[in-house]
């Protein structure tokens, strides 16, 4: 684990951080006044927020279960873990193979506070955690590579993660510099919000979250089919997040047909 100063002592309690409002979402505990007020007030608007949270959370089991079963993937470097939420990334991929290595990254200290429940890895396997920010990715990479090998196929997990990154901070970069440096037969997860399918709805949580001081970028299908240049996307494609292999998803309850405003892509480097 990395980091020196006492967590606690640098966690902003002031506005609201995306991974607190999520548990808050997902009905954890671990989060703060001002991100409960920031969650409610979405609610208010949109009544279906704390269903696409869990909706995003789902695609996250079956990727992972995907991953470590059917393409053998046994090391993760998951960016923007966000607070533990059971199952986490490391339960899943080491149910299918224990020997797995596991990665969380995550710039809220509060995560690191919880850091201690995404380290109970399996004996056979490996959890650390890095405290840092996507957009450091040489930071995150160096520390990675005291636990990873970067000479064997990594799968790199960015969900619901790039829609906090604006255009300004240049996320196609940041995550080129990222894929660059993993091997042949590593894999890109990304989620990723758009307004394609609900733009007024959309637009209007780009402006609660513009008001608690948080950024929200909604990217299209083709900007979000950027990030998976010069990779193979895996089947069924870019979709909407419950088109992904519905058939590994376990104790799912998706409310009717509706789409959420989530795109969900898996592609593997060449």
């Amino acid at each position: 684990m990395t980091g020196t100063e006492p967590a606690a002592t640098r966690i902003d309690t002031s506005r609201p951080h995306p991974a607190r409002v999520y548990d808050w979402f997902l009905g954890g505990k671990d989060n703060y006044p001002v991100d409960e007020e920031l969650g409610r007030h979405i609610m208010s608007i949109d009544n279906r927020a704390k269903h696409v949270a869990r909706t995003n959370r789902w695609f996250m089991h079956r990727v992972t279960r995907w991953l470590a079963g059917r393409a053998g993937v046994r090391q993760y470097l998951d960016i923007g873990t966000g607070i533990p939420t059971e199952p986490n990334l490391h339960q899943l991929a080491q149910a299918v193979a224990p020997e797995s290595r596991i990665v969380y990254t995550d710039n809220d200290p509060i995560v690191l506070t919880h850091a201690e429940a995404l380290l109970r890895s399996h004996p056979d396997g490996v959890t650390d955690y890095i405290q840092a920010d996507v957009r450091d990715p040489d930071r995150i990479l160096d520390q990675a590579r005291k636990i990873l090998d970067f000479e064997q196929p990594i799968a790199l997990s960015l969900v619901a993660l790039l829609h906090f990154v604006g255009d300004k901070d240049g996320p196609l970069d940041l995550v080129g510099r990222l894929v660059d440096a993993l091997p042949s037969g590593s894999h890109l997860v990304i989620s990723q919000l758009t307004a394609d399918f609900d733009p007024l709805g959309v637009q209007r949580g780009v402006e609660m979250y513009a008001a608690g001081g948080v950024t929200l970028a909604p990217r299209s299908l083709d900007a979000f089919g950027r990030f998976f240049e010069g990779l193979e996307v895996v089947e069924p494609g870019i979709v909407q997040l419950t088109q992904w292999h519905p058939e590994l998803g376990v104790d799912e309850d998706h409310d009717g047909d509706e789409a959420v405003s989530l795109y969900g892509a898996v592609g593997r480097k060449p």
